[in-house]
């Protein structure tokens, strides 16, 4: 059977997608990331979720993210943020800046890229570090 919850692809297939393309799975990668973690923290009422989801996934909330875990990308991760930050878009939401889109675009890339290639615990580490980020 085919295992619809953790997609892999292989280099060359990876390497035919648009960074919006990987923005578009890592977009879906870090919401469900953070909805599983708002859920173990307790929060039980669906306003409460969906508020402290959309705080934490928005643009504004990803560009400091980003910011986090930038100094700890290895130059393969470095180099999928900076194509996908780079990356022209047609349109930026009235909350954010161009700069927190360009940024927020690039770190779901990533997460999209990593998803991808199947590198789940690598995921998992920066995801930490952003948490611990948000707490301090």
């Amino acid at each position: 059977m085919k295992d619809y919850l953790h997609f892999t692809m292989n280099d060359a297939e990876i390497g035919q997608l648009s960074s919006l393309a990987l923005a578009h799975v890592g977009d879906c990668v870090y919401e469900l990331l953070t909805r599983g973690n708002l859920v173990c923290k307790g929060l039980t009422t669906a306003r409460n979720l969906h508020s402290h989801t959309v705080q934490l996934v928005r643009a504004s909330a990803q560009y400091a993210a980003a910011q986090t875990i930038l100094p700890l990308l290895d130059d393969e991760e470095q180099s999928v943020f900076r194509r996908a930050r780079n990356t022209k878009v047609h349109g930026v939401p009235k909350a954010a800046s161009k700069a927190e889109y360009a940024y927020a675009t690039a770190l779901e890339a990533l997460f999209g890229w990593l998803y991808l290639k199947g590198r789940y615990e690598r995921i998992n580490t920066l995801y930490d570090v952003i948490c611990n980020a948000q707490t301090d």
